[in-house]
Protein backbone atom coordinates (compact mmCIF):
# COMPACT_ATOMS: atom_id res chain seq x y z
CA UNK A 1 0.00 0.00 0.00
CA UNK A 2 1.35 3.40 -1.00
CA UNK A 3 0.82 7.01 0.03
CA UNK A 4 -0.02 10.22 -1.79
CA UNK A 5 1.44 13.57 -0.86
CA UNK A 6 -0.54 15.97 1.34
CA UNK A 7 0.39 19.56 2.15
CA UNK A 8 -0.32 19.24 5.87
CA UNK A 9 -1.38 16.81 8.55
CA UNK A 10 -5.16 16.24 8.06
CA UNK A 11 -7.40 18.25 10.38
CA UNK A 12 -10.54 16.15 10.01
CA UNK A 13 -11.20 12.45 9.90
CA UNK A 14 -10.20 9.37 11.89
CA UNK A 15 -6.49 8.78 11.28
CA UNK A 16 -3.60 6.89 12.79
CA UNK A 17 -0.45 9.02 12.53
CA UNK A 18 3.01 7.47 12.29
CA UNK A 19 6.53 8.75 11.57
CA UNK A 20 7.69 8.28 7.97
CA UNK A 21 10.91 6.25 8.08
CA UNK A 22 13.75 6.85 5.61
CA UNK A 23 14.93 3.44 4.52
CA UNK A 24 14.02 0.49 2.29
CA UNK A 25 10.36 -0.50 2.30
CA UNK A 26 10.09 -4.24 2.87
CA UNK A 27 7.48 -6.91 3.51
CA UNK A 28 8.53 -9.86 5.67
CA UNK A 29 6.96 -13.25 5.00
CA UNK A 30 7.52 -15.66 7.92
CA UNK A 31 6.53 -19.19 6.93
CA UNK A 32 6.71 -22.20 9.17
CA UNK A 33 10.37 -22.87 8.40
CA UNK A 34 11.84 -19.76 6.74
CA UNK A 35 11.74 -16.00 6.16
CA UNK A 36 11.54 -14.07 2.90
CA UNK A 37 12.20 -10.31 2.84
CA UNK A 38 10.74 -8.63 -0.24
CA UNK A 39 11.34 -5.10 -1.51
CA UNK A 40 8.60 -2.84 -2.84
CA UNK A 41 9.58 -3.79 -6.41
CA UNK A 42 9.29 -7.51 -5.52
CA UNK A 43 13.03 -8.19 -5.22
CA UNK A 44 14.49 -10.39 -2.45
CA UNK A 45 16.51 -8.49 0.17
CA UNK A 46 17.61 -11.36 2.44
CA UNK A 47 21.11 -11.70 0.94
CA UNK A 48 21.86 -8.03 1.62
CA UNK A 49 20.65 -8.14 5.24
CA UNK A 50 21.60 -11.57 6.62
CA UNK A 51 21.57 -10.27 10.20
CA UNK A 52 17.88 -9.31 9.83
CA UNK A 53 17.03 -12.60 8.16
CA UNK A 54 18.32 -14.52 11.17
CA UNK A 55 16.62 -12.27 13.74
CA UNK A 56 13.27 -12.33 11.93
CA UNK A 57 13.46 -16.12 11.63
CA UNK A 58 14.24 -16.44 15.33
CA UNK A 59 11.73 -13.98 16.79
CA UNK A 60 8.67 -13.91 14.52
CA UNK A 61 6.14 -16.74 14.77
CA UNK A 62 5.25 -18.70 11.67
CA UNK A 63 2.34 -17.60 9.52
CA UNK A 64 2.81 -13.82 9.79
CA UNK A 65 3.34 -11.18 7.11
CA UNK A 66 4.67 -7.81 8.30
CA UNK A 67 4.98 -4.56 6.34
CA UNK A 68 7.76 -2.23 7.43
CA UNK A 69 11.02 -0.44 6.71
CA UNK A 70 14.64 -1.53 6.83
CA UNK A 71 16.66 1.31 8.37
CA UNK A 72 20.19 1.91 9.58
CA UNK A 73 20.26 3.53 13.04
CA UNK A 74 23.44 5.36 14.08
CA UNK A 75 24.29 7.70 16.93
CA UNK A 76 23.72 10.56 14.48
CA UNK A 77 20.30 9.32 13.34
CA UNK A 78 19.24 7.23 10.36
CA UNK A 79 21.91 6.73 7.69
CA UNK A 80 20.35 6.17 4.27
CA UNK A 81 23.69 6.38 2.49
CA UNK A 82 25.05 3.59 4.67
CA UNK A 83 21.96 1.55 3.91
CA UNK A 84 22.59 1.89 0.18
CA UNK A 85 26.11 0.54 0.66
CA UNK A 86 24.59 -2.72 1.86
CA UNK A 87 23.33 -3.49 -1.66
CA UNK A 88 26.70 -4.90 -2.67
CA UNK A 89 27.14 -7.81 -5.11
CA UNK A 90 29.93 -9.46 -3.10
CA UNK A 91 28.70 -11.72 -0.29
CA UNK A 92 31.93 -11.21 1.67
CA UNK A 93 31.44 -7.45 1.61
CA UNK A 94 27.82 -7.80 2.70
CA UNK A 95 28.85 -10.03 5.61
CA UNK A 96 31.48 -7.54 6.72
CA UNK A 97 29.04 -4.61 6.58
CA UNK A 98 26.37 -6.61 8.40
CA UNK A 99 28.70 -6.78 11.41
CA UNK A 100 30.10 -3.25 11.12
CA UNK A 101 26.83 -1.44 10.34
CA UNK A 102 23.89 -3.67 11.26
CA UNK A 103 20.43 -2.71 10.03
CA UNK A 104 17.12 -2.68 11.89
CA UNK A 105 13.53 -3.39 10.88
CA UNK A 106 10.64 -1.09 11.86
CA UNK A 107 7.21 -2.71 11.59
CA UNK A 108 4.16 -0.59 10.77
CA UNK A 109 1.48 -2.98 9.48
CA UNK A 110 0.41 -6.59 9.90
CA UNK A 111 -0.98 -8.33 6.83
CA UNK A 112 -1.35 -11.87 8.14
CA UNK A 113 -1.21 -13.72 11.45
CA UNK A 114 -1.46 -17.46 12.17
CA UNK A 115 -1.59 -17.98 8.41
CA UNK A 116 -4.76 -15.86 8.07
CA UNK A 117 -4.87 -12.74 5.87
CA UNK A 118 -5.72 -9.45 7.60
CA UNK A 119 -5.70 -7.17 4.57
CA UNK A 120 -9.48 -6.71 4.65
CA UNK A 121 -9.44 -5.77 8.35
CA UNK A 122 -9.55 -2.06 9.36
CA UNK A 123 -6.21 -0.35 9.91
CA UNK A 124 -6.92 0.18 13.61
CA UNK A 125 -7.53 -3.56 14.12
CA UNK A 126 -4.38 -4.51 12.23
CA UNK A 127 -2.45 -2.05 14.39
CA UNK A 128 -3.84 -3.59 17.58
CA UNK A 129 -2.73 -7.06 16.50
CA UNK A 130 0.68 -5.71 15.43
CA UNK A 131 1.15 -4.20 18.91
CA UNK A 132 0.29 -7.54 20.46
CA UNK A 133 2.76 -9.35 18.17
CA UNK A 134 5.59 -6.91 18.95
CA UNK A 135 4.91 -6.49 22.66
CA UNK A 136 7.95 -8.52 23.74
CA UNK A 137 10.14 -8.17 20.64
CA UNK A 138 13.31 -6.12 21.10
CA UNK A 139 15.88 -4.46 18.86
CA UNK A 140 16.87 -4.64 16.09
CA UNK A 141 13.13 -5.17 15.50
CA UNK A 142 10.94 -2.19 16.37
CA UNK A 143 7.30 -1.19 16.33
CA UNK A 144 6.78 2.25 14.82
CA UNK A 145 5.23 4.85 17.14
CA UNK A 146 1.57 5.71 16.46
CA UNK A 147 -0.79 8.41 17.70
CA UNK A 148 -4.34 9.57 17.03
CA UNK A 149 -3.44 13.06 18.34
CA UNK A 150 -2.99 15.44 15.40
CA UNK A 151 -1.07 17.97 17.52
CA UNK A 152 1.44 15.30 18.51
CA UNK A 153 1.79 14.27 14.86
CA UNK A 154 2.56 17.88 13.93
CA UNK A 155 5.14 17.94 16.71
CA UNK A 156 6.70 14.72 15.34
CA UNK A 157 6.88 16.32 11.90
CA UNK A 158 8.95 19.15 13.38
CA UNK A 159 11.21 17.21 15.75
CA UNK A 160 11.83 13.78 14.24
CA UNK A 161 13.52 15.11 11.11
CA UNK A 162 16.55 15.82 13.29
CA UNK A 163 16.92 12.06 13.75
CA UNK A 164 16.84 11.43 10.01
CA UNK A 165 13.15 10.65 9.56
CA UNK A 166 11.23 11.73 6.49
CA UNK A 167 7.90 13.18 7.66
CA UNK A 168 4.59 11.81 8.92
CA UNK A 169 2.17 9.22 7.50
CA UNK A 170 -1.60 9.52 8.03
CA UNK A 171 -3.52 6.24 7.72
CA UNK A 172 -7.35 6.15 7.64
CA UNK A 173 -8.28 4.15 10.74
CA UNK A 174 -11.13 2.22 9.11
CA UNK A 175 -9.40 1.44 5.79
CA UNK A 176 -8.40 -2.02 4.61
CA UNK A 177 -4.89 -2.71 3.32
CA UNK A 178 -4.94 -1.85 -0.40
CA UNK A 179 -1.87 -3.18 -2.27
CA UNK A 180 -0.65 -0.85 -4.99
CA UNK A 181 -3.15 1.88 -4.07
CA UNK A 182 -2.22 5.29 -2.68
CA UNK A 183 -4.61 4.93 0.23
CA UNK A 184 -2.51 6.75 2.86
CA UNK A 185 -1.18 10.31 3.07
CA UNK A 186 2.43 11.39 3.52
CA UNK A 187 3.28 14.81 4.83
CA UNK A 188 6.85 15.95 4.23
CA UNK A 189 8.75 19.16 4.79
CA UNK A 190 8.57 21.60 1.89
CA UNK A 191 11.38 24.08 1.48
CA UNK A 192 12.82 26.16 -1.34
CA UNK A 193 16.38 27.01 -2.36
CA UNK A 194 18.05 29.12 -5.04
CA UNK A 195 20.56 27.00 -6.96
CA UNK A 196 23.16 27.55 -9.67
CA UNK A 197 22.39 25.76 -12.94
CA UNK A 198 25.83 24.50 -13.99
CA UNK A 199 24.99 21.88 -16.61
CA UNK A 200 22.41 19.51 -17.98
CA UNK A 201 21.87 15.98 -19.25
CA UNK A 202 20.13 14.99 -22.48
CA UNK A 203 16.78 13.23 -22.40
CA UNK A 204 16.74 9.57 -23.43
CA UNK A 205 14.67 10.53 -26.50
CA UNK A 206 17.57 12.36 -28.13
CA UNK A 207 19.70 15.48 -28.27
CA UNK A 208 16.87 17.87 -29.01
CA UNK A 209 15.33 17.36 -25.57
CA UNK A 210 16.67 18.20 -22.11
CA UNK A 211 16.58 15.49 -19.46
CA UNK A 212 17.66 17.25 -16.27
CA UNK A 213 19.42 20.33 -14.94
CA UNK A 214 22.51 19.92 -12.76
CA UNK A 215 22.33 22.06 -9.64
CA UNK A 216 25.06 23.57 -7.48
CA UNK A 217 25.55 25.50 -4.24
CA UNK A 218 28.64 27.33 -3.03
CA UNK A 219 30.24 26.22 0.23
CA UNK A 220 32.05 28.42 2.77
CA UNK A 221 35.30 28.17 0.78
CA UNK A 222 33.61 29.44 -2.38
CA UNK A 223 33.64 26.04 -4.13
CA UNK A 224 30.60 25.15 -6.22
CA UNK A 225 29.36 21.76 -5.03
CA UNK A 226 27.08 19.51 -7.07
CA UNK A 227 23.91 19.05 -4.97
CA UNK A 228 21.52 17.18 -7.26
CA UNK A 229 19.37 17.44 -10.37
CA UNK A 230 15.87 18.61 -11.22
CA UNK A 231 14.09 16.81 -14.02
CA UNK A 232 10.29 17.03 -13.73
CA UNK A 233 9.56 19.07 -16.87
CA UNK A 234 6.76 18.75 -19.46
CA UNK A 235 8.06 17.55 -22.83
CA UNK A 236 7.39 20.92 -24.49
CA UNK A 237 9.47 22.67 -21.83
CA UNK A 238 12.29 20.13 -22.25
CA UNK A 239 12.59 21.05 -25.92
CA UNK A 240 12.32 24.77 -25.19
CA UNK A 241 15.06 24.57 -22.56
CA UNK A 242 17.51 23.14 -25.11
CA UNK A 243 17.05 26.29 -27.21
CA UNK A 244 16.98 28.62 -24.23
CA UNK A 245 20.22 27.30 -22.75
CA UNK A 246 22.10 26.92 -26.05
CA UNK A 247 23.98 30.27 -25.69
CA UNK A 248 25.33 29.16 -22.30
CA UNK A 249 26.99 26.10 -23.86
CA UNK A 250 29.48 28.24 -25.81
CA UNK A 251 32.96 28.11 -24.19
CA UNK A 252 31.30 26.69 -21.06
CA UNK A 253 34.27 24.52 -20.03
CA UNK A 254 36.94 27.24 -20.23
CA UNK A 255 36.31 28.59 -16.72
CA UNK A 256 33.84 26.05 -15.46
CA UNK A 257 34.25 25.10 -11.76
CA UNK A 258 33.61 21.45 -12.67
CA UNK A 259 36.05 21.41 -15.57
CA UNK A 260 38.13 18.64 -14.02
CA UNK A 261 35.07 16.38 -14.04
CA UNK A 262 34.57 16.45 -17.79
CA UNK A 263 35.28 13.03 -19.25
CA UNK A 264 36.17 11.46 -15.90
CA UNK A 265 34.76 7.99 -15.25
CA UNK A 266 35.32 7.37 -11.57
CA UNK A 267 32.93 4.97 -9.87
CA UNK A 268 33.88 6.18 -6.43
CA UNK A 269 33.18 9.83 -7.20
CA UNK A 270 29.93 11.74 -7.06
CA UNK A 271 30.71 13.80 -10.15
CA UNK A 272 27.85 14.72 -12.48
CA UNK A 273 29.17 12.32 -15.13
CA UNK A 274 30.40 9.59 -12.80
CA UNK A 275 28.99 6.06 -12.93
CA UNK A 276 28.13 4.07 -9.84
CA UNK A 277 26.42 0.79 -9.02
CA UNK A 278 23.21 2.76 -8.40
CA UNK A 279 23.07 4.22 -11.94
CA UNK A 280 21.97 0.86 -13.43
CA UNK A 281 23.77 1.50 -16.71
CA UNK A 282 22.14 4.87 -17.33
CA UNK A 283 23.98 7.43 -19.44
CA UNK A 284 25.14 10.02 -16.91
CA UNK A 285 27.24 12.07 -19.30
CA UNK A 286 26.59 15.79 -18.99
CA UNK A 287 26.90 19.07 -20.85
CA UNK A 288 28.45 22.04 -19.02
CA UNK A 289 26.82 25.47 -18.99
CA UNK A 290 28.43 28.79 -18.17
CA UNK A 291 27.63 29.51 -14.53
CA UNK A 292 25.21 32.37 -15.06
CA UNK A 293 21.70 31.04 -14.44
CA UNK A 294 19.90 30.63 -11.10
CA UNK A 295 16.68 28.73 -10.47
CA UNK A 296 14.47 28.24 -7.43
CA UNK A 297 13.61 24.65 -6.53
CA UNK A 298 11.36 22.98 -3.97
CA UNK A 299 12.91 20.21 -1.85
CA UNK A 300 12.14 18.18 1.26
CA UNK A 301 15.49 17.72 3.01
CA UNK A 302 19.21 17.23 2.58
CA UNK A 303 21.27 14.06 2.92
CA UNK A 304 24.69 15.35 3.88
CA UNK A 305 25.57 18.04 1.36
CA UNK A 306 23.09 16.96 -1.34
CA UNK A 307 19.34 16.92 -1.86
CA UNK A 308 17.94 13.61 -0.57
CA UNK A 309 15.33 13.47 -3.36
CA UNK A 310 15.34 15.30 -6.72
CA UNK A 311 13.99 18.81 -6.10
CA UNK A 312 11.18 20.30 -8.18
CA UNK A 313 11.88 23.23 -10.50
CA UNK A 314 9.78 26.26 -9.58
CA UNK A 315 11.08 29.24 -11.58
CA UNK A 316 14.08 31.09 -12.90
CA UNK A 317 15.58 33.76 -10.63
CA UNK A 318 17.09 36.45 -12.91
CA UNK A 319 17.32 38.72 -9.86
CA UNK A 320 19.79 36.38 -8.14
CA UNK A 321 23.52 36.15 -8.74
CA UNK A 322 25.10 32.66 -8.84
CA UNK A 323 27.54 33.59 -6.05
CA UNK A 324 24.58 34.22 -3.75
CA UNK A 325 23.49 30.56 -4.03
CA UNK A 326 25.15 29.24 -0.89
CA UNK A 327 24.56 26.47 1.61
CA UNK A 328 23.94 29.00 4.35
CA UNK A 329 20.50 29.80 2.85
CA UNK A 330 19.28 26.32 3.80
CA UNK A 331 17.28 25.67 6.94
CA UNK A 332 19.30 23.90 9.65
CA UNK A 333 17.47 21.00 11.29
CA UNK A 334 18.13 20.60 15.04
CA UNK A 335 19.49 17.16 15.93
CA UNK A 336 17.14 14.77 17.72
CA UNK A 337 17.97 11.48 19.41
CA UNK A 338 16.81 8.45 17.47
CA UNK A 339 16.24 6.55 20.72
CA UNK A 340 13.50 9.05 21.60
CA UNK A 341 11.78 8.33 18.31
CA UNK A 342 11.80 4.58 18.92
CA UNK A 343 10.48 5.18 22.41
CA UNK A 344 7.75 7.66 21.46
Amino acid sequence: MLAKIADEVPHDGDFLFEPKWDGFRAIVFRSKDDVFIQSRDLRPLDRYFPELHEVLLERLPGGVVVDGEIVMPTKHGLDFGGLQMRLHPAASRVAKLAKATPAAFVAFDLLAVDGKSLIDEPQRDRRAQLEKLFKKIRRPLYLTPMTRDRDLAVDWLKRFEGAGLDGVIAKPATAAYQPGKRAMFKIKHVRTADCVVAGFRWHKSGKDTLGSLLLGLYDDEGTLQHVGVTSAFPMAMRKQLVKELAPLRKDALQRHPWRAWAGVEAESSRMPGGQSRWSAGKDLSWEPLRVERVCEVKYDHMEGDRFRHPPVFLRWRPDKKPKDCRYDQLEVTPAYELAKVFGA
